[in-house]
């Protein structure tokens, strides 16, 4: 997401999208665990909406879905964003504790 970031900035969103959109599998790690801006969730879903049905998207995230209508905060986009995600998806959900706190 940061070189999304940056291309944002300089203006050569599209580029990039092009270019994420090209990678066979791409992995996007915290999902949620930085707030979007309106431009930034519409390059989001652009992005994923390049690489549906044509190459493989690992997301993590520790949120469930409708948690997800707060991160994108327009509801229209999440449904059409859920609805090409979970398509042909499998979610794995994890549950017990952190890995990261302290060991017993």
């Amino acid at each position: 997401m940061d070189t999304l970031y940056a291309s944002l900035a300089d203006r050569s969103t599209s580029q990039t999208l092009k270019q994420l959109a090209g990678y066979d599998l791409l992995v996007i790690d915290e999902l949620g665990y930085l707030t979007l801006k309106p431009e930034q969730a519409n390059a989001f879903f652009k992005l994923l909406d390049l690489r549906y049905g044509h190459k493989s998207t690992i997301i993590t995230t520790n949120l469930d879905f409708p948690e997800w209508y707060d991160i994108f905060q327009r509801k229209p986009l999440v449904d059409a964003l859920l609805d090409r995600l979970r398509h042909q998806c499998v979610t794995i959900r994890i549950n017990g504790p952190s890995l990261r706190g302290p060991s017993s």
